[in-house]
Order: structure tokens, then sequence, then C-alpha cells
């Protein structure tokens, strides 16, 4: 396997779906010549030509609402929205329309359309770029919602996500664009489930896209003073891999989940409800969060730094979820 970049990973997917597929076509605005906003989809233009590679005007409910007729018409759109703040701008078209379009007719259509998002703070983009909305997506019955951690997940759940017969918000850390890592070259699909990145018998860390390096980290900190942390990548919040979640919680009888969006309604609290709701009588501690606080993100980097944060605050969690039992963990 070759070492890829996960920006290179979602370029191999796309242009292998443009390849296979006459039904797939990307669109979105500076898609074309310009490459995207992080080189994405560089050099797809001049291979597959400008009606498969579609550069948009500024106006993302019409580009929206485009992929919901094509869609309709049989297509397989991918929509390139840049930055997952712009959502609110089209989402009538995502949340009343792409959602829920199978429900309306009774199981005889549906949207097979993909929305690639940036999400994430961490380049000090400030309050209108930087947000990590995957809750409000997650909320939205008929929507289904990846989040991938790593260049060889980003390929085959991007492959996946063309694929499937319904809409998909597919969400890209900007903070992982550049991250390297093993990537198969043939043509593969990711299924929709949770993956243990790290087996460990004390404690069960939950995380997904870039909270999980933030997850791994911090298990090998704890891991120098002797706590076994095991690390769970959700990959996918919708369909949430409860089965996969509970069976790790119940090998550590602790939990502790990680994301960047902010706590209050934030998806670790969906988390830990279906952990109480399905294995309360193993837990050994409560279940804790470790979110970003309920705040815009600053535009400040020195700001933003400590807006995210997360290693120390993981690493304490981590701790307290151990001491709950009377175990003792080095001052």
């Amino acid at each position: 396997m070759a070492v890829k970049t996960f920006v290179q990973a979602l370029n191999d997917a796309l242009r292998i779906a443009l390849r296979d597929d006459p039904r797939v076509f990307l669109i979105g605005e500076d898609i074309g010549k310009y490459g995207g906003i992080y080189r994405v989809t560089k050099d797809l233009l001049d291979e597959f030509g400008a009606e498969r590679v579609l550069d948009t005007p500024i106006s993302e409910a019409a580009i929206a609402g485009a992929c919901v007729g094509a869609a309709l018409l049989g297509c397989r759109p991918v929509l390139d929205l840049g930055f997952v703040d712009f959502i609110g701008t089209c989402w009538d078209q995502i949340q009343n329309q792409a959602a829920k379009y199978r429900y309306l007719s009774g199981g005889q259509a549906s949207i097979p359309m993909v929305v690639r998002m940036a999400y994430g703070a961490g380049l000090g983009y400030g309050v209108h770029h930087s947000q990590s909305l995957e809750a409000w997506f997650a909320h939205t019955p008929g929507l289904k919602v990846v989040v991938p951690s790593t260049p060889a997940d980003a390929k085959g759940l991007l492959l996946a996500a063309i694929a499937d017969d319904d809409p998909v918000v597919f969400l890209e850390h900007k903070m992982l664009y550049n991250l390297e890592g093993e990537v198969p070259d043939t043509k593969y699909q990711e299924p929709f489930r949770a993956q243990i990145r790290r087996p460990g018998s004390d404690v069960t860390i939950v995380a997904w896209g870039r909270a999980v390096h933030w997850a791994l980290e911090a298990a090998g900190a704890a891991g120098q003073e002797g706590i076994d942390c095991q690390v769970v990548d959700l990959r996918t919040l919708i369909p949430l891999d409860e089965d996969t979640v509970v069976s790790a919680v119940a090998q550590t009888g602790r939990l502790v989940v990680c994301h960047e969006a902010c706590l209050t309604g934030g998806f670790g609290g969906e988390v830990v409800a279906r952990v109480a709701e399905r294995c309360f009588d193993v837990l050994r501690a409560p279940p804790l969060r470790v979110a970003a606080p309920d705040i815009p993100v600053p535009s400040s980097i020195p700001l933003e730094k400590v807006y995210l944060g997360p290693q120390a605050r993981l690493l304490d969690a981590i701790r307290r979820s151990v001491q709950a039992t009377g175990r003792a963990v080095p001052a």
C-alpha cells in the first residue's frame, strides 16, 4: 500500500467513482480549475471534463437544490460545500428535501447524494469557518453522517457514501487533510461501522474524526501511568454502531467520550445515553464527556488553542473514571 495524505485518499476515491460510474458528478464552488479549497478535486476537471466536475456560482442553496433534483433523476452527485459552517444557507434542501424524500415517497424514491464539508478548528479561521456541527445532522432522520479519521478510511468511506442510496453528510476535519497513512490502491468500501483503534481493559474512550487522534494520544499517556485504555473510532455517527460501543464498554466498565463540538447537545451525550440504556449494570464509574466549552470558536489562535486543548482534560477524565472505583493513580 502506498503512503498518502488524507487529501490524496479523497482524491483517489472521487477519481474511482467518476471513472466507474457515469451517474457520478462533482459540483461546488472552485472545485474545477482551482481544485477545491483544500485541493481535494485537483486535476479531476482535466481528466473528466466540465460536465462531470461542475464549478458553480456562489449559491449553496442553488447547488444543493440542483443535487436533490439530479439525484431524483438517477444521478449520484457529490456536493463540495466547502466549510460546514455554510450549511445554514442550504439547510432546507438538505433537511427537508434530501433527508425526507424516501419517507415522503413511501420508499419509492431516494436521494443518493453526498455532501462533503470541512469542519473543525485549529487554523485560526474564526467563528464562521471553524465549527463542528455533526450533531445537527445526526438529529435529522434520513441523513447518514460519516466522519473518517484516517486516510484509508477517508477513501473507503467516501466510496461507500457515494454508492449508498441515501443522502450522506461526509465530514472532513481540516487538521487531518495533511495526515499521512497507508492507503490501498484498489477500489474498496469501508462499512459504516465503528472500529477499535486500540485495545484496552481499564477505560473505553469513544471518539470520531480528529478526536480519535486525541484519544490515542491520551491513551498513550495514560498507559505510562498504568491505565490501559481502549479507543473506539465511531467512523459513522448515523448509523451508530451501538453494538461495538456497548461491547467495548462492557469489557472495561468505564466510558469517556471525546469530541470537538460544544458539550451541550453534542453527540457525546447520545453515546452516553445509549450505553446507559443498554449496559448500565456493567458500568463501574459514571460516563464522562470531554468537549469544547459552550462558546463560539475564538478567532485568536492562542485563545483557539485554549478552546480546543482537550489533551489535559481528556487525561484528567480518564484518571477520574479510574479513581471513581477507588483505584489510585499517580498524582
